[in-house]
């Protein structure tokens, strides 16, 4: 049964559904303006864009009354951006001109690449808040390292048999290492569940594959010009990602949500619908795609509804006596330099 038509009781530790206040006709026009100014500025104002972006989603989207507010200013986002765009530019000089060097560099990127995460995670739950607490994240390197790593590169000398476990492993590390004002995240996923979720996403590629293979010779073989093939194929293509993508992460959202809670002070509730999500996952690529991209803002809007629609919480008893640390913590060196990034990282 779907969140949003189960029926609200009120009382203390009733779960509270997520509500999404938002509309298409309100962020086209914040999107269309982020668009405009961000190539007019050559992509400087993309730092304004994006802090606009998710204010306006975290601010229509509420539990009980209460909204979620984003934190971050354009300027942290700006600073980490030229950074990265520094040592990119000087990754590329080192590969062009310094083979050799380049090469060093990129075995020291994937040791890097866990504190990246790490940070970019930490920028994230830190620029979060919710009935004035905000989030934080204390994951480590090792911890990082060992998920995000090891265990990726473990699973290809298993023919990949292994992935399930190790994307298990990278969501309970997110997961447990989220922290709500004092109060931390508990999670523990089922191993199961993950390859359920794999193998069922599989089963599906084998009947959504040759259909679309299948429509595509049908039609395809009408059509005497190649390149009017491809604006069949590359469409085709993508609805058919977008689809075995949508079912495998309703299946492992909804395991994620109802297997997590704050202890004393919340649980979290998912029940979305693989395939309500998987249809509105592809009409809404196939939209984009038909519009050239200008049904972004109405695909982007649609989607964080039925998410919306699909969640819940529980506050218990202790949800009013949890402290917000951060308000009160010195900053540290370590802490300041999170809001250098702006990497997406985020759970399925």
């Amino acid at each position: 049964m779907d969140l949003a038509n189960s029926p609200v009781q009120s009382g203390p530790h009733t779960p509270k559904l997520v509500r999404f206040s938002g509309n298409s006709r309100d962020f086209f026009g914040i999107w269309i303006v982020n668009l405009l100014l961000s190539v007019a500025t050559l992509g400087i104002y993309s730092a304004w864009a994006t802090v606009r972006t998710k204010q306006y989603f975290y601010n229509n989207t509420s539990i009980d009354g209460h909204r979620f507010e984003y934190l971050a200013t354009p300027m942290q986002i700006l600073t980490g951006r030229v950074i990265a765009a520094l040592l990119l530019v000087a990754y590329m000089f080192c590969i062009h001109y310094f083979p050799i060097v380049g090469a060093v560099l990129a075995i020291s990127l994937t040791f890097l690449a866990p504190w990246f995460i790490n940070q970019s995670f930490k920028f994230n739950m830190r620029m979060t808040r919710f009935r004035n607490i905000r989030f934080s994240f204390n994951g480590s390197y090792g911890g990082a390292f060992k998920v995000f790593v090891l265990f990726p590169i473990l699973s290809v000398f298993t023919m990949y048999l292994l992935m399930p476990w190790a994307l298990k492993k990278i969501d309970e590390y997110l997961c447990n290492n989220i922290q709500f004002g004092d109060q931390p995240f508990s999670t523990k996923l089922s191993t199961s569940t993950y390859f359920s979720a794999a193998v069922t996403t599989l089963l599906c590629s084998l009947v959504a594959i040759p259909l679309v293979l299948g429509g595509i010779f049908v039609v395809g073989g009408n059509i005497t010009d190649s390149s009017q093939v491809l604006f069949i194929l590359i469409p085709a293509y993508f609805a058919c990602i977008y689809l075995l993508k949508a079912i495998y992460q309703a299946m492992i959202r909804n395991h994620i949500f109802n297997s997590t809670s704050i202890d004393q002070v919340a649980e979290l509730h998912s029940n979305l619908s693989p395939a309500n999500f998987a249809i509105v996952e592809v009409t809404n690529i196939l939209a984009i795609a038909a519009t050239l991209g200008l049904a972004y803002p109405w695909a982007k809007v649609r989607k964080a509804k039925i998410l919306a629609s699909a969640s819940a919480l529980t506050m218990l008893a202790g949800a009013d006596n949890v402290f917000d640390i951060l308000d009160s913590a010195e900053s540290s060196l370590g802490d300041e330099a999170a809001t250098l990034f702006d990497i997406d990282v985020s759970l399925t």
